[in-house]
């Protein structure tokens, strides 16, 4: 503790130090370069020390001796003066720190602890990102109301979907050069669908081509003077489902929702400038290209190898389409993606975590990007969902795109379509909060036991019995399953029980254990796999027999179509935040 600190700083030089003196047990004032003072500083405890001193320069002791005096301390006379009592102090205590207070946690530390969960979605956003670490960033975003669209809340335990829209928005100084010139909110130029799995151990993110020809539905959207207009749909550019005709974020939602039949609980959306900030703000994202690339339309320059890109430079990477592959938006969007993964991971890097310089620009900049739904525009339902999002670990974030085929109705291909064929089973993994990635699989007993379901004998059709449910297949599909096991595979012991008390996505069937071989045989003819087969209990039948029950899912597609369970999911694209890839 210094003078100042003591009150006393007059005439003292900072570098006084007041030390605790062991043998008496007080501080005393030890001036540079001079001997130790006076345990009680001032000139009142001066003047007493002098008015004493001849009184007690020697003192005696029984037995005639006298003992020497005891700085700062006071004897009777004719008693030895016993040495001072130390006082009491915690034993990690160091002497000479007692009764400090303790001291306040750094302000960079506190800053920390809120970027921890943060970062976390900065990381899967071209042009959409940023947290906020402290209240009074909150100020920095802006709010958009986009009614019924946006969930009314935000719930940490159940997953969710938030979609990721990247606008060409031309803000923010250099940017007058390119984007949307209408001065509009922006088109949906890079959007991608964010699901976080329920148990926190997986996520997916989903890029939406902005050049697929979609259905954007009648869209309600708020006025200045707070009234609602209903802008009509068309059959256009999923890009734009923003911006064209005063659309917002909630048209774009409703698209989505339309397109894949996943709802956004809640929608991010920023700017150009975004990528450009926050790739400053970090001191640069690492990217690799497989050959060197001179662009002239976007102005990159890079030599083959890696190379650390902030600023315009890193605007231009993520925009250019000229440098990649066929020179599409669908290359494109690979890159994106490789390049959002090497944004994750600096994020995440202690370099970053430990920086407070870097965490307070970061904050900054990501916030004054940033335009939310009014649902989670507050500090703490931010907060929240970055925390639940830093649970997932990067080998376990997906990036994949939905998949498409190019239009068939022109002869330029200009555009893309969905591809009916493989693009379900993406859609319906996602509704379903299925990981595209090998987590928490089920453990190989499970699957042998599951395999071990479809071996064994098998009962003749004749005997097996069954009771047929609709749970969510077309109109009608328990009438003509029900028609097709009796009349062509000599099933005749079935009937219609009408429809499930819910819907389900795939298939089952449910059968007592002394009903396997039944349904072993139900199994190998309606095509299903042994993950379909449900081992319970029966129910009885119209005749008050034991049956089992097979109840159709939405993945039914017709009698006599084989199930062989969960379709396929092709996701020869898809990469992880975790693995460093080149572009090309």
């Amino acid at each position: 503790m210094d003078a100042q600190g003591r009150g006393r700083a007059d005439n003292i030089d900072p570098a006084d130090q007041w030390v605790l003196n062991p043998n008496t047990g007080e501080y005393e004032l030890r001036l540079a370069n001079s001997a130790a003072q006076s345990g009680v500083p001032g000139p009142r405890a001066a003047a007493r020390r002098a008015a004493q001193g001849a009184a007690r320069s020697r003192t005696a002791v029984p037995g005639g001796r006298t003992a020497p005096e005891t700085p700062g301390r006071e004897g009777a006379p004719g008693r030895e003066v016993p040495p001072p009592r130390r006082r009491r102090t915690a034993p990690e205590e160091p002497p000479g720190r007692r009764g400090r207070r303790p001291a306040k946690k750094p302000r960079g530390k506190k800053i920390l602890m809120w970027t921890g969960g943060s970062m976390a979605l900065v990381l899967v956003a071209v042009g959409t990102a940023g947290y906020l670490y402290l209240k009074h960033l909150e100020g920095n975003v802006n709010t958009q109301d986009v009614g019924d669209a946006a969930a009314s809340n935000f719930s940490k335990d159940e997953a969710f979907n938030i979609l990721l829209i990247g606008t060409d928005k031309r803000t923010g100084e250099g940017n007058e050069g390119y984007g949307d010139k209408d001065n509009s909110t922006g088109h949906a130029d890079t959007t991608l669908l964010l699901h976080v799995a329920k148990d926190r151990t997986n996520a997916t993110v989903l890029s939406i081509p902005r050049d697929m020809k979609v259905d954007i539905p009648d869209c309600e959207t708020k006025q200045e003077d707070g009234s609602f207009e209903t802008i009509p749909g068309i059959h256009d550019r999923f890009g734009y489902s923003l911006g064209v005709g005063g659309r917002d974020a909630g048209c774009t939602m409703r698209t989505v929702e339309q397109l894949t039949g996943v709802k956004p609980d809640h929608f991010m959306m920023a700017d150009f400038n975004a990528i450009k900030t926050l790739t400053t703000a970090v001191d640069g994202v690492d990217v690799c290209v497989e050959k060197a690339v001179d662009d002239p339309k976007s102005h990159l320059k890079l030599p083959a190898g890696p190379s650390t890109i902030e600023g315009e430079q890193a605007l231009a990477f993520v925009r250019t389409r000229h440098a990649w592959g066929n020179e599409g938006d669908l290359d494109r969007i690979k890159v994106q993606q490789q390049f959002l993964a090497s944004l994750m991971r600096k994020m995440s890097s202690g370099d970053t975590l430990t920086s407070p310089t870097k965490l307070v620009k970061l904050a900054e900049a990501a916030t004054e990007a940033l335009t939310v739904d009014k649902a989670i525009g507050d500090v703490g339902t931010l907060k929240d969902i970055a925390l639940e999002m830093k649970k997932v670990p990067m080998k376990n974030l997906s990036f994949t795109t939905v998949p498409v085929v190019d239009n068939p109705d022109e002869t330029v291909k200009v555009t893309v379509v969905l591809d009916e064929r493989l693009a379900p089973p993406i859609f319906d993994a996602i509704k379903n909060d299925v990981s595209l990635t090998e987590v928490k699989q089920k453990k190989k007993q499970e699957s042998a036991a599951i395999a071990a379901r479809l071996k064994g004998t098998r009962a003749p059709a004749s005997e097996v019995r069954v009771q047929v449910l609709n749970g969510g297949a077309a109109d009608g599909s328990a009438q003509e399953t029900l028609n097709w096991l009796q009349l062509e595979e000599s099933v005749t012991k079935s009937e219609n029980g009408g429809n499930a008390p819910a819907d389900l996505a795939r298939t089952t069937l449910e059968y007592a254990p002394d009903q396997a071989d039944q349904a072993r045989a139900l199994a190998a003819i309606m095509g299903l796999s042994g993950a379909a087969m449900k081992p319970g209990e029966s129910v009885t039948n119209s005749q008050g027999l034991p049956t089992m029950t097979l109840t159709l899912g939405k993945d039914f597609k017709g009698a006599g179509i084989p199930l062989t369970g969960q379709a396929k999911i092709d996701v020869k694209d898809k990469t992880t935040a975790d693995k460093v890839q080149c572009a090309s």
